[in-house]
């Protein structure tokens, strides 16, 4: 099979592609489309969900896609976009100095892709920098820095073997006099089933790198230089000594008791994206993507509601004041395509002052937040759930914003970096009074920028 083209399989999904006199299979009835295909909705079953379920039903399909696509970097090769973009470019007469084709330092930053962890699936992000040196009177053209990466960000990866790989392909292909690649990675962290532990940071944060050529010292003057231009953006150089395992799924035990169909399931998928799962780097992914999984289960948790019932005010009320539970997070998983989503949720509602009916506990507004996000969702879904669960607890009057980074919009064919989405739902007053909302809504833009005054 020849190299898929770089952009998305729209092509693909609808038509077979001609190979010579051959027709090859469309991409929904190729056999790593339909394995994968059948591998989720065994998983989804697993997760005591309903596969003929409107809102999933195709996401075995999406899966199959994303994954695909996402691990395109196997079947592609970096010798078809280097080649075709070497151009000629003189530099200076010898011994006046250093500029173009001979010895000028040429500076690629802010290259921002996403790889799938070998270690549990997940996708994570990864904001790449290359500087190189070129020799021979000739420079590659600078969207193929791009293209290069992401040959081997599409493929199951870790950041250091990723920024090695990059390194290795451009010294080897362009032959410069050396390149020096510099990675910023995020992982989302594994959420814990505890309400307490989800004010975790978000991210495990690495930075990694990589040196060829007359880059090779990091101590040396020249990547000194190359560091120089990265600081220039902000770039925070140095590396964080306390990461001591880059994915977080590393440092939390494994299930007691494993479904062996489901784990079969996984392995079938690593297969599929044409991987060996006997490699040792993925020989416990599968058990370590189902313990992520499990966190998703259509059960019911318990969500403490402390004897709480819908609520009567009794006596005169005089008048009604909003309490506010800003800033909870939540995780997620889309249920579209089984990847996760993740933020914080916004809790108004009114009080009705000279009643019985005191402001409910953080702890129980936590709890609900907790419920509606550890399922299978969709973000507009969640927001009127929360709602609707608070409001006969609050008297009727509630409105609630959610917040929230979606993976599905990095690690698919939009790849649209640094995107959120806000959806917000509102009950009993909220629903007519302007005034209340836009209280509400400076609220969270008052407490967003104190924190965010206050960081570091």
């Amino acid at each position: 099979m020849g190299s898929l083209d770089e952009g998305p399989l729209n092509l693909d999904l609808e038509i077979g592609m001609k190979t010579g006199c051959c027709m090859e299979l469309a991409f929904e009835h190729q056999p790593e489309t339909l394995a994968i295909q059948d591998a989720v909705k065994l998983l989804l079953q697993g997760l005591h969900e309903d596969v003929n379920r409107e809102g999933i039903k195709k996401t075995p399909f999406r899966v199959a896609k994303a994954l695909r696509e996402g691990t395109r970097g196997y079947k592609l090769k970096v010798k078809e976009f280097v080649q075709s973009a070497l151009f000629p470019e003189a530099g200076l007469d010898e011994g006046v100095g250093q500029a173009g084709g001979v010895g000028g330092l040429v500076v690629v930053r802010d290259l921002d892709h996403y790889s799938y962890c070998e270690s549990c699936l997940l996708p994570f992000h990864v904001r790449c920098h290359i500087g190189y040196v070129p020799s021979g009177q000739r420079v590659l053209g600078l969207s193929k820095f791009s293209r290069v990466t992401d040959v081997f960000a599409k493929r199951l990866q870790e950041p250091q073997r990723l920024a090695d790989d990059i390194c290795s392909a451009l010294q080897h292909w362009v032959k410069p006099s050396g390149v020096a690649v510099v990675l910023q990675c995020s992982h989302i962290h594994f959420p814990s089933l505890d309400v307490e532990s989800l004010n975790d940071n978000g991210f495990v944060k690495l930075l990694v790198s990589s040196g060829s050529g007359v880059f090779e010292d990091e101590r040396s003057d020249l990547w000194g230089e190359f560091m120089s231009f990265l600081k220039f953006k902000g770039v925070k150089t140095q590396a964080d000594g306390s990461v001591k395992e880059w994915c977080p799924s590393l440092r939390s035990k494994l299930l007691l008791e494993e479904d062996q169909e489901m784990v079969s399931a996984v392995v079938s998928i690593l297969r599929s994206l044409g991987e060996d799962p006997s490699r040792k780097e993925l020989i416990a992914t599968p058990a370590r993507f189902l313990k992520w999984m499990m966190n998703f289960q259509n059960v019911n948790l318990e969500m403490k509601l402390n004897g709480f019932n819908s609520v009567k005010a009794n006596g005169q009320i005089r008048e009604k004041k909003m309490h506010c539970e800003l800033n909870l997070q939540f995780w997620s998983m889309c249920e579209h395509h089984l990847l996760p989503f993740y933020g914080v949720v916004h809790v108004g509602y009114f009080c009705d002052e000279g009643s019985n009916l005191n402001p409910i506990a953080s702890s129980l507004v936590k709890s609900i937040v907790h419920f509606y996000g550890f399922k299978l969702q969709v973000q507009e879904r969640m927001t009127r759930q929360i709602a609707e669960k608070l409001s006969p607890l609050v008297g009727g009057d509630v409105i609630v914003v959610a917040e929230a980074g979606h993976t599905c919009m990095i690690s698919r064919g939009i790849e649209k970096f640094g995107s959120s989405t806000a959806t917000i739902a509102v009950l009993g007053q909220f629903c007519n009074d302007s005034s209340a909302r836009a209280a509400f809504l400076d609220k969270i833009h008052t407490t967003t920028a104190l924190k965010a005054d206050s960081a570091p």
